[in-house]
């Protein structure tokens, strides 16, 4: 599942409060479209490339669990990190406006996001996650 699908899917059967494009002046449009679209563009390749990928921060107990989480049933990920509390907290705030997800770890199987790690032992226990990954 690419990611554009992803963000079709989530506009056309769960619609999110984001700011109409009409209500953004012109002369700032180009500016909001691009504004740290490197670690999103980062990410969306990441997610073209491998099955379960992990997005995460230093100093999060969080993105830790998910990783022993995956580590623990052998399914293979990658791990992306982005800065601490204290670092790249603009970088990071790129990825919640774009996925909608307010927290770290956001993880993603076959390019679609599961949530966080309590969501991701959900999946696990009952079985979800091998289903999405077969």
């Amino acid at each position: 599942m690419a990611a554009p699908f992803l963000f079709f899917y989530l506009e056309t059967f769960m619609p999110r409060h984001v700011l109409d494009e009409t209500q953004i002046h012109p002369a700032i449009r180009d500016k909001v479209a691009s504004h740290q679209q490197g670690i999103v563009s980062e990410v969306q390749q990441a997610l073209t490339r491998h099955a379960v990928v992990v997005v995460g921060m230093a100093q999060n107990p969080y993105p830790k669990k998910a990783c022993k989480l995956l580590d623990a049933a052998g399914v293979p990920y990658t791990y992306l990190s982005y800065g601490s509390y204290f670092s790249q907290w603009r970088s990071r705030n790129a990825l919640k406006m774009w996925t909608g997800w307010p927290t770290f770890p956001m993880v993603f199987v076959k390019g679609q996001l599961v949530g966080g790690a309590n969501d991701l032992q959900r999946l696990l226990e009952s079985g979800e996650l091998e289903r999405l990954l077969a």
